[in-house]
């Protein structure tokens, strides 16, 4: 919960500080501002590829815990919009899609999802399945060249990694 909160409160903040560099005059900050300025205006407020893995992290955090609670359907829409959020984000940051789609979104999204969506999802089969996803990200990150992200509860304090 105090996760959901402060990833929330980070949220409006930097939402909120995206809008204070612009210094806008009125409510109208988009749609009182001239072509070339609006694009650059809505370019600088969606962000870049953090804002997609903040959605991420947060949907990995509910994949998890409802892996606990063998809520697997649940588990399945988190880890759904865990792809759009991704795909999202390799939209506004092309150079991100290769290691993306080539090391998470190919195999161990797909066997997760499919361990998921079975009729009878056996525990232990989805749980080997998480892990293997699990570290598909943390491999993405160190291809990304930002491997300090592994170093955060949300890998370091996984219930399911050491099960």
């Amino acid at each position: 919960m105090k996760r959901v909160v402060f990833l929330l409160l980070s949220t409006l903040l930097i939402s909120v500080s995206a809008l204070a560099i612009h210094k806008t005059e009125n409510r109208n900050w988009l749609t009182e501002a001239s072509e070339e300025e609006r694009y650059e205006r809505l370019e600088y407020y969606l962000g870049g590829f953090s804002s997609a893995m903040q959605e991420t992290g947060e949907r990995y955090a509910h994949v998890e815990q409802a892996i606990i609670d063998e809520n697997y359907q649940l588990a399945a829409y988190h880890w759904q919009k865990i792809k759009d959020a991704i795909e999202r984000g390799t939209m506004k940051r092309p150079d991100r899609r290769p290691n993306a789609e080539r090391i998470f979104l190919g195999d161990p999204w797909q066997e997760l999802l499919a361990a998921l969506e079975t009729e009878e999802p056996e525990d232990n089969k989805v749980r080997n399945r998480f892990k293997v996803a699990r570290e598909a990200c943390l491999a993405c990150h160190i291809a990304e060249e930002v491997p300090f992200m592994n170093d955060q509860p949300l890998f370091t304090k996984s219930p399911i990694k050491d099960l």
